[in-house]
């Protein structure tokens, strides 16, 4: 039962990530309507909202490729007889792994917000 747990929430955090990397390709991740909350100077700079589309594109494309990796171990365990368990120690390793994909997700508006700063121009 845990296998499958843990299949559901990388597969949402896989499709999660997939459609983040999508409004970045389309370039609508300055727009409210479509994207996401940025900082006025990043909507109104041409150079800072590609900067944007492009960070969030790479970053979350890369987060939706590792949240998709551990599906093919544990979708074998789903499609096998179901006999086996997931030890403690697999769960932590899950866990810190989801972390790890997560952060990979998050950075590219994490520094977004950073953007509309002075410094950063």
């Amino acid at each position: 039962m845990a296998h499958l747990f843990i299949f559901g929430c990388f597969l949402l955090l896989g499709v999660a990530s997939s459609l983040a990397a999508l409004t970045g390709y389309r370039g609508t991740v300055c727009d409210r309507s479509a994207g996401y909350e940025v900082p006025a100077e990043v909507t109104s700079d041409p150079a800072l909202r590609g900067r944007a589309n492009s960070l969030v594109a790479f970053w979350c494309t890369g987060a939706a490729i590792l949240s998709l990796a551990p599906l093919v171990a544990l979708g074998s365990a789903v499609l096998g007889n179901g006999g086996t368990s997931v030890s403690t120690g697999g769960l932590v390793a899950f866990a810190a792994y989801g972390l790890v994909v997560v952060a990979v997700g998050a950075y590219p508006f994490e520094k977004i917000k950073q953007l509309g700063s002075p410094a950063e121009r």
